[in-house]
């Protein structure tokens, strides 16, 4: 348990280490490459761990280099076999883009995790993989890890995905999609979830030389036949992370800033500062830095389907703003490493703050919150979302604050500096 303290921050600007996004799929990118890559400024935190195990599992020969930097020599596309099944914990990112990777294979591959993660969605994604000639299947009948993927063709072609619940589903296809012969051409039912997370991925592959396209909303086209090649490469800081500390100067009234941040960021979670701003915040840029400084704050209404990340911190500012937040078209957040809907709904109850809840809505009527123990069900995003009500609310006291370490291992030290 850790007991958060009001306190006088001043105005200040803060570094965020790299993106946990960008972080997995540049590891994957190089390790399907033939050559060796090195990335800089990696997120050193469990989720990431995880994809390194897979990828080294899988043939990728990876040395740590410093402290946020690794080199890797990739497998060509062609991971080795894997007799033992890998452990993937509750990193949801992890098990569904290797997926992907594991289709390559001409052997059996076991993903499996822990009791959360073997209760998370993954029937569309083997679903789309078996049109393709993948046997990818589960012994659940909704498609539960743990899942046994063995690739036998690599024709590729046409197939239908259902994106209604992870993007994730789509970023796996995406990236094995080069290695197909006649490449793959995928058709959605529906525009994905979380779109900007899908850029990141185009982003990512182009940047080790490899084409994939947007036709249209539903439509995703990758040529066949194409080669990863390895490189140098950076990861940008990550802006779901960047988001507490806006969210810290939308509470606090002081303007708390992020430093190292590319103009040019495909990442979604950008949009919350616009989010803060529409609820009453000033945003300042200078240089390569973003910061948020609160005023008089006031609902707003606001879908967030493309940055559900941002979603706990947003309402913990809502709890402060006058009037009722609306937050719409979050359903896919109740798969998440908790059911986040009901684990933010729950705790700002505790709180004194009136919150409705629907299958895929939330809405939040601010108030005046009061100290609460709160519990982050093993998620951090919940653990710090709800720490950012501490620095003005006396009695904050959050439960089992190590989860922070799946994505932001060092928050609590940056956190207790403001």
């Amino acid at each position: 348990m850790k007991q958060i303290f009001p306190r006088q921050i001043s105005d200040q600007i803060v570094t965020v280490p790299g993106s946990k996004s960008i972080s997995h799929r540049m590891l994957i990118c190089a390790a399907l490459s033939g050559g060796t890559s090195c990335i800089t400024n990696l997120l050193s935190s469990r989720d990431i761990d995880l994809t390194l195990h897979a990828l080294s599992c899988m043939g990728a020969d990876i040395t740590k280099t410093g402290p946020d930097s690794v080199s890797i020599t990739g497998f060509s596309g062609c991971p080795r076999p894997c007799d033992v099944p890998v452990f993937l914990e509750n990193s949801g990112t992890s098990m569904r883009l290797m997926a992907g990777i594991a289709g390559l294979g001409t052997t059996p591959y076991t993903l499996t995790g822990n009791a959360r993660m073997c209760n998370r969605p993954m029937k569309e994604l083997l679903d789309a993989l078996g049109q393709i000639g993948i046997d990818a299947g589960s012994d659940n009948p909704e498609g539960f890890p743990p899942v046994t993927i063995q690739g036998k063709s690599r024709q590729g072609g046409m197939l239908h995905l259902d994106c209604s619940k992870s993007s994730q589903y789509l970023s796996a296809l995406l990236m094995i999609g080069p290695f197909m012969a006649d490449g793959l051409t995928i058709k959605l039912t529906a525009p994905p979830v979380s779109s900007p997370y899908i850029d990141l991925t185009l982003d990512v592959m182009k940047q080790f030389q490899v084409n994939a396209h947007k036709l249209n909303d539903t439509t995703y086209e990758v040529p066949g036949n194409q080669t990863y090649v390895a490189g140098n490469h950076g990861v940008e800081p990550d802006l779901s992370n960047a988001g507490y500390f806006w969210a810290a100067g939308a509470v606090t009234g002081q303007k708390i800033g992020v430093g190292n941040i590319r103009s040019s960021s495909l990442q979604g979670d950008v949009k919350q500062v616009h989010i803060l701003e529409k609820m009453g915040c000033s945003l300042f840029f200078k240089g390569d830095s973003v910061a948020v400084k609160g005023g008089s704050l006031r609902a707003v209404d606001v879908d967030m389907s493309d940055t559900p990340d941002a979603v706990p911190a947003i309402a913990v500012v809502a709890a402060f703003a006058g009037g009722t937040t609306s937050i719409t078209n979050i359903g896919h957040l109740r798969e998440k490493e908790c059911d986040r809907i009901h684990a933010v709904a729950s705790q700002l109850e505790k709180m004194g703050i009136r919150v409705s809840q629907g299958d895929d809505r939330l809405a939040i009527t601010g108030g005046k919150p009061a100290g609460a123990f709160i519990n982050t069900f093993n998620d951090h995003r919940i653990a710090m979302a709800f720490a950012v009500a501490g620095l003005v609310v006396p009695g904050m006291e959050i439960e089992n604050p190590t989860c922070v370490e799946k994505s932001f291992p060092h928050f609590w030290n940056l956190f207790d500096a403001l």
